[in-house]
């Protein structure tokens, strides 16, 4: 075996290594991720308060009220539109009782398979409301004991940054420390940048469907658009899955088929201003990610940890680009993780709104 094939080999079963770890370490590390990422998000109102001669341990705990007033915001705004949501629901479960009623007469005369063996089927592959509700207390007890821990993460990193700062340092060579000062300080922007941007990204999303869906008279305007901007937390594919349920719930509550091709017009509107108008603002300059490197990072994300591993996906793989491209042997990895460096060919309106645009915050 040749040395270049057993380097390879090696670097394979620690890639395995790491993942198997992940995965089975998933209980500890996933609410310590995503509470280091959170964490980073409030660090500037946590400095701006420790600034103020507040004390440290206040500061940290009023970033965390902070979060949970801006989580508390949303799940209000979430239950107001989901109550009137549920006004509709008779008639939303009428329209897709006869549309049931309808698949299976499809079935029927094209399949020969019977009502009673359809009803058979169906029942056979639901499971018991004892076994639901098991899953479901579950789930929330799992849900709940996690949130509990991210809050007791982003407290104690936000209060002992300093300290296990210093400690990263003193790990490495004292020629090498001033480069570490400069990665640590790279990973803790481009994990706040991302996740501000993204939050920008959402508002502006809400304003334009929920502008967009009013306009064409979608019922629930508002909710549809809520939905649609929390799913950008996944990227590409949330979107997609935010318009998909807008046009399955308009079916279902009897839209026509040009007020569909009016929901999925909206979308296609929204994604071109977002594409080259709102992300290279907002969220581009910051995570230089490529989208085939996106796209397998959210899929291993959902593989390892689930729908959290998904959501720190992003901000993980931007910290893993810093630290590979501060590194000589791991520089090729930084390279195929990033964008491709060309020129990006624009519209001129769109040159000009930009132009525009950044006069004015100037």
């Amino acid at each position: 075996m040749t040395t270049s094939s057993s380097s390879i080999i090696k670097k394979l079963l620690i890639l395995f290594l790491v993942i198997a770890g992940l995965y089975y370490a998933k209980v500890f590390l996933m609410p310590l991720a995503i509470g280091g990422i959170l964490a980073t998000l409030f660090l500037p109102l946590c400095k701006w308060l420790e600034g103020k001669k507040v004390p440290k341990g206040l500061a940290a705990i009023s970033c965390l009220l902070a979060f949970l007033i801006t989580l508390s915001g949303i799940g209000i705004l979430l239950g107001w539109q989901i109550s009137e949501l549920a006004s509709d629901f008779s008639n939303i479960t009428e329209k897709a009782i006869d549309t049931g009623n309808r698949i299976q007469e499809f079935i029927f005369n094209n399949f020969n398979i019977s009502l009673k063996e359809q009803s058979q089927i169906l029942k056979k592959e639901q499971p018991s409301i004892t076994g639901i509700m098991q899953k479901v207390v579950g789930s929330l007890t799992y849900v709940l004991t996690n949130f509990i821990l991210v809050l007791v993460y982003i407290f104690l990193l936000l209060y002992y940054r300093n300290h296990i700062r210093r400690f990263i340092v003193k790990l490495t060579p004292p020629s090498q420390q001033n480069e570490m000062e400069q990665v640590l300080n790279s990973i803790t922007n481009v994990s706040q940048q991302y996740l501000l941007g993204l939050a920008k990204m959402i508002v502006c999303l809400w304003i334009m469907y929920g502008i967009g869906f009013s306009i064409i008279g979608v019922k629930n305007a508002l909710f549809f658009a809520i939905i649609c901007g929390l799913l950008e937390i996944v990227p590409f594919i949330g979107n997609i899955i935010g318009t998909s349920l807008t046009l399955l719930v308009a079916a279902a509550n009897g839209a026509s088929l040009t007020m569909l091709i009016l929901i999925l017009s909206t979308y296609l509107v929204v994604q071109a201003i977002q594409g080259w108008l709102l992300s290279p603002l907002i969220v581009g300059p910051q995570v230089k990610i490529n989208p085939f490197t996106t796209i397998v990072v959210l899929i291993v994300g959902n593989l390892i940890w689930g729908v959290p591993g998904i959501f720190i996906a992003i901000p993980l793989i931007a910290m893993i680009k810093i630290v590979c491209d501060h590194i000589d042997q791991l520089k090729p990895y930084g390279f195929l993780i990033g964008e491709i460096e060309k020129i990006k060919e624009e519209p001129d309106f769109v040159k000009k709104i930009k132009s525009r645009f950044i006069k004015k915050i100037k």
